[in-house]
């Protein structure tokens, strides 16, 4: 299979092509275009074209476009699965659950594009105001450039695709280079659904090359990014006076106060750990668990854990299969071994077969081991014990990150307590941090990024306000 680049509603070729292989046996998918400073001008140039066309459109048919597109996701709901599970090594039961999610997000985008409004302003609460009518609207940006990482490869898509749609923006989108064919086969569906030729762009290759070209062209008015805080920094420090909304990951966290039914909740907890291979921004990496639970708790964290299948992605049965790349196996392995050395104690796992990183559990790991402290993004996790609730708040505050944390306490004060003291950008009672539904509004602070996704928060992000003020005489 020979994938070319998409630009201005056809077919695009380049001169270099490169080969892409599964993460889990290496076999080889397709051979995929790589775009040059080039390709990238002619995609922004389309986009900026088409911008008077899509801020033109009626609400109801960028609706009906983004509806189109659900259909069809519904109707090819399995091929697409198979797909994301073949270029990502996601389990096809977890590959399933997210096309079933990108069909929501498109959905919750559809409805979004038939209610943008503003809203009447009161000048007349303001000496010099009276005899005035006033209103605000939302107008689209423009172009908008949609980075695009390898773990939800349809779904946060969706999250930048969606929103700038329904908003009447049109999008150059640079997918991760391990899964770009998800975003291509979208990008078909939305000219089938009607898209006019121009609206949406997809183009593949070199991060340096695509990423510098969208964050230095003037056209392009947003930079909507999801990836490592390195990338992030360097966009925003780059990308002038553009909007700039980045999702950069986090190491999560889980408090278990006492008194907690660890039975119920401990199931939930090992899937929000090891879900994709803990290859979730959100996923569970650091567990504190009141001292008085924590033998009882780390024993059973470590039996549910066992039960865990590790294989092939595309067999049913399968939970846990292999990281992104090899080189990650190895990343996350060496970290693993450094807290061992220093005397946190391998609880389960630690086993490194080929690309595959079998489920792993640490305990008393120090906060400063970068299991700890950086987003390892791999199917480890560690727990540690504390004796005060105030403490478990400061373990999870001492952390560069802050994207989602979860609760679990049966004590309603330190719920609201948690809710107030933890530096995130959700805090989830009786929950884990992996918890997302994809209309709420979704982001971090520190170094997990700046600005909101979720649809209706996205098109806020994505849109001029402009106030319309009529002198009545």
């Amino acid at each position: 299979m020979k994938q070319s680049l998409w630009i201005n509603g056809t077919n695009h070729e380049t001169e270099i092509y490169k080969p892409l292989y599964s993460p889990f046996d290496g076999k080889k998918l397709a051979e995929v275009a790589a775009a040059t400073d080039e390709d990238v001008k002619l995609a922004i140039e389309a986009a900026y074209r088409a911008r008077k066309t899509m801020a033109e459109m009626p609400a109801y048919q960028r609706a009906e476009i983004l509806e189109r597109v659900t259909a069809q996701l519904k109707e090819e709901r399995e091929e697409c699965a198979r797909l994301i599970a073949e270029e990502s090594a996601k389990p096809l039961k977890a590959a399933r659950a997210e096309v079933d999610r990108t069909i929501m997000t498109y959905t919750f985008a559809a409805n979004e594009a038939r209610g943008i409004h503003g809203e009447t302003v009161p000048l007349d609460g303001a000496p010099g105001g009276e005899g005035r009518l006033a209103y605000t609207i939302r107008e689209p940006l423009g172009v908008i450039a949609a980075i695009t990482p390898f773990n939800f490869p349809m779904n946060l898509v969706a999250h930048k695709v969606g929103p700038a749609i329904a908003a009447g923006n049109t999008v150059v989108l640079k997918p991760a280079s391990q899964t770009p064919l998800s975003s291509y086969k979208i990008a078909k569906y939305f000219q089938k659904a009607g898209l006019p030729a121009g609206v949406l762009n997809v183009v593949t290759g070199s991060g340096k090359t695509v990423g510098d070209a969208l964050i230095n062209d003037e056209r392009v008015k947003k930079v909507t990014f999801t990836g490592s805080p390195a990338v992030g920094r360097y966009i925003r420090e780059n990308a002038g006076l553009k909007r700039v909304t980045l999702e950069l990951g986090s190491n999560s966290a889980v408090i278990v106060d006492q008194e907690v039914d660890i039975a119920k909740i401990i199931p939930r907890i090992v899937s929000g750990a090891f879900a994709y291979q803990g290859q979730v921004c959100i996923s569970v990496q650091r567990i504190f668990v009141h001292e008085s639970l924590f033998e009882a708790f780390s024993k059973a964290f470590v039996a549910e854990a066992e039960k865990l299948r590790v294989g092939n992605p595309l067999e049913e049965e399968t939970d846990v299969s292999a990281l992104i790349s090899r080189e990650d196996v190895k990343r996350a392995k060496g970290w693993v071994d450094e807290a061992v050395a220093r005397g946190a104690e391998l609880a389960l796992g630690g086993v490194e077969e080929d690309a595959v990183l079998h489920p792993t559990v640490l305990l008393h790991a120090e906060l400063t081991e970068k299991v700890s402290c950086e987003e390892i993004f791999a199917p480890v996790v560690h727990i540690n014990r504390f004796s005060s609730f105030n403490e478990a708040l400061e373990m999870v505050n001492q952390s560069q990150f802050g994207l989602q944390a979860g609760v679990y306490t049966n004590d309603v004060n330190r719920a609201f307590k948690a809710a107030r003291t933890l530096e995130v950008g959700g805090v989830m009672i009786n929950d884990i941090p992996t918890f997302r539904v994809d209309n709420m509004p979704y982001g971090g602070v520190k170094l997990s990024g700046t600005g909101r996704e979720g649809i209706k928060y996205a098109i806020e992000e994505m849109t001029e306000l402009k106030l319309v003020s009529f002198k009545l005489d």
